[in-house]
């Protein structure tokens, strides 16, 4: 049994001991993924600030949702290859608290974000004549301090619920923190932390698919009376953002399962994949979905490459 002094605290992350001889598989792919993470994000957010036409609430969002992603993603893939390099497959107590606070907040705040823009999209698509009334610069730069504020708060609570926990075990079966896992290895009373934890999970997480569903039910209502032309229109706007939705509920659910119930009867490596599903693949696969089929965003990039491209052509031709 561990002394409780925190700070004495080190847990092992089991998982890269069980996973050892695909070290050269997690490394080479993350290395390959990561920078693609980095590029397709960035690429968001300087093209949605430096192009005036897109300085509206939608891309506003669409550019918080990449600034979430590449907080996310560089919390989590780093981290991994550099636990895989040294081989050093320990963390502290303190290290522990953090990393789980990144990841957890992270998540939290790619639900708000994905939430509010639902919500977006609802407002203009069924009242578009008083969209700038409602959807004022102000409410916009509140929505977004809500995205991140609100998951920093929610996240910092439960840590300190989570901190004042006994502590008997330091066996921790993933390659990351994981505030439930830690949860699992208390020794005392727990009952605050599950009443806290049941809660936000309304909040959290119900809360927000409520107000996704009644949203798109919304503009499916609106929809189902307009021409052909508009309604695919329509939908196109709407596609990117509902494959975000779906792809997020995958990987919630894929965690909500290893969590909470026995799946020792799947692969351990398949289940490890699982566990990083929607840590590293969401923040590649959003800046994709938006960059392809928002027509202004990739229209914008169209723009800039070009420019770019004739003003080398013309730099050529001066020196020729």
């Amino acid at each position: 049994m561990l002394q409780n002094t925190k700070i004495n605290i080190t847990f092992t992350l089991d998982a890269y001991n069980k996973i050892h001889d695909l070290k050269c598989v997690f490394v080479v792919v993350l290395f390959l993924l990561y920078p693609v993470i980095v590029i397709a994000n960035g690429l968001i957010i300087c093209i949605v600030f430096l192009e005036r036409k897109l300085h509206k609430p939608m891309y506003f969002f669409i550019c918080n949702l990449a600034c979430i992603n590449l907080y996310g993603g560089s919390a989590v893939a780093p981290f991994i290859i550099t636990r895989f390099l040294t081989e050093d497959y320990q963390i502290t107590w303190l290290s522990c608290l953090v990393h789980t606070f990144v990841i957890y907040s992270y998540v939290s705040s790619d639900i708000t974000n994905l939430t509010v823009m639902a919500y977006d999209r609802y407002i203009s698509i069924c009242y578009p004549l008083n969209y700038e009334k409602i959807v004022t610069p102000t409410k916009v730069i509140i929505a977004v301090a809500v995205t991140w504020l609100y998951p920093f708060v929610r996240i910092t609570i439960s840590l300190f619920l989570t901190a004042k926990l006994y502590i008997c075990g330091a066996i921790i079966e993933k390659v990351y923190c994981d505030n439930y896992s830690v949860v699992k290895l208390a020794c005392s009373d727990i009952s605050s932390y599950n009443i806290y934890g049941t809660t936000m999970i309304f909040f959290a997480v119900v809360l927000p698919f409520i107000i996704i569903i009644y949203s798109y039910l919304r503009i499916i209502l609106i929809c189902l009376n307009l021409s052909k032309r508009k309604q695919d229109k329509l939908f196109s706007t709407c596609v990117p953002h509902l494959i975000a939705i779906f792809n997020f509920i995958i990987g919630s659910v894929f965690e909500l399962l290893q969590g909470r119930f026995d799946m020792k009867h799947v692969p351990y490596t398949l289940r490890v994949i699982l566990s990083l599903y929607f840590l590293i693949l969401s923040p590649i696969i959003n800046p994709v979905l938006y960059g392809m089929r928002t027509q202004a965003i990739k229209e914008a990039v169209m723009r800039k490459l070009c420019n770019k491209i004739c003003q080398k052509q013309t730099a050529v031709n001066c020196e020729s």
